[in-house]
């Protein structure tokens, strides 16, 4: 596992560390191809199934057409073989477009990725471009840390965030479906959400946030209220379960694992969550105090 991510370093440097010795300078229509570009029928290239990106605007899509009927797609997409023909890791969007513009061809750059580097180079590429939506983003650095085994930490580096970053937008996966689709059609937004994390009955108040057009200070002031009422119906306490939650969200980010806390009268229990070995690993050189 760690000799994987050691060759996987480069990632965080941006699209060309990846592109290695293929030259970077855009097609020119008409013009010669750079080195190590070709021209690929559209029809042999297909979309990678589980890429990070799901929402495409039509009307983006149909500047991009029209720029690309004009000029061409002047930015190689970058694929893999796949069977008999080539899967899209990172460029969907402009084939998208080259297909409503009614292209034949489109320029490609070839490599031979694994499941794992074709995901990251997907995701990279959209966080660069800023092209994903919040809840798009949790989802790929939930997979990444769930099938790939990466901490948050790593994944910090990986696209240059902070670690509380990707913290905050894996905390938006715990919010209900219909509140997550309000936040992906921009109704509502992360500073919204983050808001209501916590707060009970959060579909109705979320409604009430989209119908009143509430401002994130209203929102928060919202949640809050609602969460002083249903501390007060259970007979107090919501206060320090208030602390506690913010005291699993600090550690969280610190460790850049899973952390949960029970507490009673009597003592209580502290809970470090870790889906590999590398991650074990990691929490057993934090407390020992050994170098990582």
């Amino acid at each position: 596992m760690s000799e994987v991510r050691r060759t996987r370093s480069g990632l965080g440097r941006g699209l060309n560390a990846l592109l290695g010795d293929i030259a970077a300078e855009p097609v020119v229509a008409g013009g010669e191809l750079p080195n190590g570009v070709r021209m690929m029928p559209v029809g042999a290239l297909s979309p990678q199934p589980g890429q990070p990106r799901r929402v495409f605007d039509d009307q983006a899509l149909d500047e991009l057409s029209q720029s690309i009927a004009t000029r061409g797609v002047l930015q190689p997409i970058l694929v893999r073989p796949h069977g008999h023909n080539y899967q899209i890791i990172a460029g969907e969007r402009r084939w998208r477009a080259a297909q409503r513009a009614r292209l034949h061809e489109v320029p490609v750059i070839v490599r031979d990725f694994d499941d794992a580097d074709t995901f990251e180079i997907a995701l990279l590429e959209n966080i660069q471009r800023r092209d994903l939506n919040a809840i798009e983003e949790a989802d790929a650095y939930h997979r990444l840390i769930g099938e790939f085994g990466h901490t948050q930490e790593a994944l910090a580096k990986l696209v240059h965030k902070s670690r509380s970053h990707i913290a905050n937008l894996l905390r938006l996966l715990d919010l209900p479906e219909s509140v997550r689709a309000l936040l992906v059609d921009g109704r509502i937004d992360m500073g919204h959400a983050r808001a209501l994390l916590g707060a009970p009955d959060i579909e109705r108040l979320a409604g009430e946030v989209v119908a009143k057009g509430l401002s994130v200070r209203d929102t928060e002031r919202l949640a809050k209220a609602a969460k002083s009422e249903r501390s007060g119906s259970s007979g107090g306490g919501g206060d320090r379960n208030a602390d506690i939650a913010a005291l699993e969200r600090q550690l969280t980010d610190v460790i850049g694992l899973g952390v949960r806390i029970t507490y009673s009268a009597k003592g209580g229990t502290l809970t470090v969550s870790y889906s590999t070995l590398d991650q074990l690993d990691m929490v057993c050189q934090r407390l020992t105090g050994e170098p990582l």
